[in-house]
């Protein structure tokens, strides 16, 4: 069987392309902050919420570069997340239940105890409830950015187990979109989504290993989403799930599989230009202004202490305490004081935080659904 192009793994690719991305997700979004808060500020949001068209749905109205960026690239960026994990479940890390163990236990509590920190501090508060699931989630890109400035003093066990608990933390974020945060569905669009995806796993049941045929009603599929009701995004992640794989256990990745090829293409791609245009467009907050009382309120406490706390308590607590219950095996090669960084850097939540933010609270500054109002 020959191997693609490049004689790597995906598994080898993703881990320096996240690594690199995430440098320049960390710059994308201080740039913005930067940018939000100069006299250019003005120009920054004009340029976020210009209003582009087409009127692709009556709810969004007409299309905008944030809702291009959030409802559009975004999808991109699940249909990589689909694919990442449909590999590693099928013929990676994620292959057996012995591997998926402890970085399932530590996602699962890395999710919840933020979850329940966050409703613990602002819960209470009318109308910030439906805000419980943006400290949940992990930025893989950030985190993974953070992590390669240490170099090889970071152990691949240690690389490993983050990527992992991020993939699983994905998605739980995925599966969260789309049960609670989902606008009034209609049923005929809903109903048109499924028979697409029915087409995608018949052509692949058929052998159809061009990648124009899925990519095609990929599109068509995201469209369909994106009427429904159901997040347009959610479509990437379907649409994986589809995508036919050949398993390659110790060997390069296969020529052959549509899922190799599509997740090494799209790999630059999603690290270098729509992971760190959705920075840019969603991290320029205007804190000008901004008062002690406004940080310290219960919304930016939620979500603070759930990423910041609860994703130590949550990870680090669980590892621990599956290591000494004899549930799993401590992290080869890696101190117990590496494994308390890593629940640190899984505190980020940047990327995907950001965007549940938005869909929590769709009349949020930076939220995609801002200019609805506003045009």
């Amino acid at each position: 069987m020959s191997s693609i192009s490049a004689p790597r793994s995906a598994l080898r690719d993703f881990l320096e392309s996240e690594s690199a991305s995430g440098m320049l997700l960390i710059f994308a979004a201080i740039l913005a902050l930067v940018v939000a808060n100069s006299a250019l500020g003005e120009a920054y949001r004009d340029l976020v919420h210009a209003a582009t068209g087409p009127v692709l749905s009556d709810k969004l109205g007409p299309m905008t570069v944030h809702l291009w960026i959030n409802d559009g690239l975004m999808a991109i960026f699940f249909l990589l997340v689909g694919l990442e994990i449909k590999r590693e479940f099928v013929d990676g890390r994620l292959a057996s239940w012995d591997r998926r163990r402890l970085p399932f236990i530590a996602a699962a509590a890395g999710m919840a105890v933020p979850a329940a920190l966050y409703m613990i501090f602002a819960g209470g508060t009318s109308g910030l409830a439906q805000g419980w699931a943006i400290p949940a989630a992990t930025d893989i890109a950030f985190a993974m950015g953070v992590l390669a400035l240490l170099g090889k003093r970071a152990p691949t066990s240690l690389k490993l187990f983050l990527v992992t608990v991020a993939i699983v933390d994905d998605m739980g974020a995925v599966a969260i979109i789309a049960l609670f945060y989902t606008a009034k569905i209609n049923l005929v669009a809903l109903a048109a989504a499924a028979i697409i995806l029915g087409a995608m796993f018949a052509a692949a049941r058929m052998g159809v290993k061009s990648l124009t045929v899925y990519l095609l009603l990929f599109l068509l599929l995201w469209y369909a989403m994106l009427l429904s009701g159901v997040h347009a995004t959610i479509a990437g992640v379907l649409a994986a799930m589809a995508i036919p794989f050949e398993r390659t256990p110790g060997a390069p990745d296969s020529a052959q599989s549509p899922l190799h090829r599509l997740e090494h293409a799209l790999h630059p791609w999603v690290a270098f230009a729509i992971v760190p245009l959705f920075g840019f467009a969603n991290a320029g907050v205007d804190v000008s202004g901004l008062t002690m009382a406004q940080l310290f309120a219960p919304l930016p406490l939620g979500v603070a202490a759930g990423l910041f706390l609860g994703k130590q308590i949550g990870i680090f607590g669980s590892v621990w305490l599956s290591v000494q219950f004899g549930i799993a095996g401590r992290l080869r090669g890696a101190t117990w004081l590496q494994v308390y960084g890593v629940a640190l850097l899984c505190g980020i939540g940047f990327t995907m935080s950001l965007f549940i933010g938005g869909l929590a609270f769709p009349g949020a500054p930076c939220s995609p659904r801002k200019q609805r109002s506003a045009y």
